[in-house]
């Protein structure tokens, strides 16, 4: 068995924890007073300025999409992978409460995203289970 098939089970939102502390400690600013990182006019008339805040939000929404979709299959790790997800979200939390850099309204967004994928991880395992269990039990 290759390592690379266990990847797989890597919470996804473990990325954008590191990815948010490494940036976080490099000084790059997640309050909304930030400065926007670029100024793009909208067809509307609108000028759109996202900061490294809107970047991270968007990005924990790709995420969370992505993790949602992994959630759907079933198999041995299915298990495995939402209990990493669920050491994911504490470690959130408790960043979140516990460091000052963390201390930020885009940290708390993500963490909420993190626990929303834990929360769905598992309702979506035990729906499929529950499926699966009903139409294939009823046979003899």
């Amino acid at each position: 068995m290759s390592i690379l098939k266990y990847f797989i089970y890597i919470p996804l939102f473990l990325i954008v924890l590191i990815l948010y502390n490494l940036m976080a400690w490099l000084g790059i600013n997640f309050e909304f007073t930030a400065e926007p990182l670029f100024n793009m006019g909208l067809p509307s008339g609108a000028n759109w300025s996202p900061t490294w805040s809107d970047v991270f939000i968007i990005l924990g929404v790709i995420t969370l999409y992505l993790e949602l979709v992994k959630s759907t299959q079933t198999g041995n790790g299915t298990i495995v992978e939402h209990a990493l997800s669920m050491v994911v979200f504490i470690l959130f939390l408790l960043e979140f409460l516990l460091v000052k850099i963390a201390g930020t309204s885009t940290f708390l967004i993500i963490t909420l995203m993190s626990l929303l994928d834990v929360v769905a991880g598992f309702s979506i395992t035990v729906a499929s289970a529950r499926r699966d269990f009903t139409m294939g039990g009823g046979g003899s």
